[in-house]
């Protein structure tokens, strides 16, 4: 039976990543809080180095490698903000990185990766496996697979995140947190549990992709068809080993929201508050509004994920938000 990682992992990260990621700052709004009745607290993972939050995971994973393992190199598959952590906390270890990318990534999130050094193999996410394809080339050459959740090493990596939002709010009585393959989830709920023992963590997934929510309805894993939604990054079929039984003791719910709320929340980070949010690290602020009576007078956090978005399909879809 395979360990599961703690706090004492997510602390052992922190220490790993010092000097390397940013302590990213925690942003409030007045006006949404108005909305809303609530003291929300914004975790600008959008303001990370590589625009998102997988940089931690993917740093202290490659870090805690051995010296062989690091000579040899390591490979990962991503839809974009896996494979730019990676890419770039392998050049900062000078660690030669392979990514398996999907053609349809963002044109942004496949330039960034390659400026980082990392070589790009490219497959069709909705005919080919890109698991399987990972494999095979992690067998051919001795490359260390760095996934892009299902590892202890990167859901504490992961976890830092909330430690440090923690760290700077004090304790919080909800927590909302983007959910894909459940990496900054368990996470943070690894971090939340420790710093806020009475701390309500919910996860928010794409409508079209709630994997984890029939998941956790269900009480063991649920595999779905690969989901059609602006959130790629939150395009994944199911919860991983590792991820799901930490969600399944720590966390309280998953929500889900569609395409449309995703867009209103891009529109406020935009126009409120100044900041880039890409659909996918919209998740948790829409998934906050959707629930508004639970927030009464309580203290929010908010994980913004990523920034990482095409800056044309940015503008296509506040243009369509608008007609």
């Amino acid at each position: 039976m395979q360990t599961l990682p703690t706090y004492d992992d997510v602390v052992a990260a922190a220490e790993r990543i010092k000097g390397y990621a940013h302590r990213t700052p925690v942003l409030r709004s007045r006006t949404i809080d108005a909305q809303l009745g609530a003291s929300l607290y914004f975790k600008c993972e959008n303001l990370q180095r590589i625009g998102a939050f997988k940089f931690r995971g993917a740093f202290n994973a490659i870090a805690a490698l051995d010296s062989a393992h690091r000579r040899a190199g390591v490979i990962a598959f991503s839809s974009g903000n896996h494979a730019q952590g990676v890419a770039l906390a392998a050049s900062l270890l000078k660690v030669k990185a392979t990514i398996v990318m999907p053609l349809d990534a963002p044109a942004a999130k496949l330039a960034a990766t390659r400026s980082y050094g990392a070589q790009i193999v490219q497959y069709d996410r909705y005919t080919e496996d890109r698991a399987a394809i990972t494999k095979a080339l992690a067998q051919e050459h001795g490359y260390t697979l760095i996934p892009p959740y299902d590892h202890p090493d990167v859901i504490a990596g992961q976890g830092t995140a909330t430690m440090e939002l923690m760290q700077e709010t004090g304790p919080l009585d909800l927590l909302f947190v983007c959910l894909g393959g459940g990496g900054l989830l368990s996470g943070s709920a690894l971090a939340a549990r420790a710093l806020a023992p009475q701390c309500r963590i919910y996860g928010v997934e794409p409508e079209a992709g709630n994997d984890g929510q029939l998941s956790l309805r269900a009480g063991h894993i649920v595999h779905i068809d690969m989901p059609k939604t602006i959130a790629d990054g939150a395009q994944t079929q199911f919860l991983g080993n590792y991820t799901f039984p930490i969600i399944a003791r720590e966390v309280a719910d998953i929500l889900t929201v569609t395409d449309q709320q995703l867009v209103q929340a891009m529109r406020f980070y935009a126009e409120r508050m100044k900041i880039l949010v890409e659909p996918t690290g919209c998740l948790s602020l829409a998934g906050a509004s959707s629930v508004k009576d639970l927030l009464q007078g309580k203290r929010v956090g908010i994980i913004i994920s990523g920034g990482n978005v095409d800056l044309a399909n940015f503008c296509a879809l506040l243009g369509a938000d608008t007609q």
